[in-house]
């Protein structure tokens, strides 16, 4: 699995890489060595409570959440997705 992370108008921490390291352990089983993961996190409207946007890109499936944290963010794409690589996995 090839994961690809993009952070746009901020800096990604240490311990959110850590964070996303461990999420996309969990998926290990759902995909090919060769698949590819595209995460891009962005911060929009700086003076909103919900300013934080998570696009993750699995395989082909896509998910887009907006939350409070980007852990909330990552969290709720990879919820949403899991299902969708059960479906793909099953096929």
């Amino acid at each position: 699995m090839n994961v690809t992370i993009n952070a746009v108008n901020f800096e990604m921490a240490e311990r959110l890489e850590q964070f996303i390291e461990k999420k996309m352990n969990r998926f290990e089983r759902h995909l090919q060595p060769s698949d590819k993961v595209e995460i891009r996190m962005s911060v929009v409207k700086p003076q909103s409570n919900e300013n934080k946007e998570v696009k993750i890109r699995i395989a082909g499936l896509f998910a887009e959440k907006t939350a409070d944290s980007f852990e909330e963010g990552i969290d709720a794409c990879l919820s949403a997705l899991e299902p969708q690589l059960e479906r793909r996995k099953n096929i």
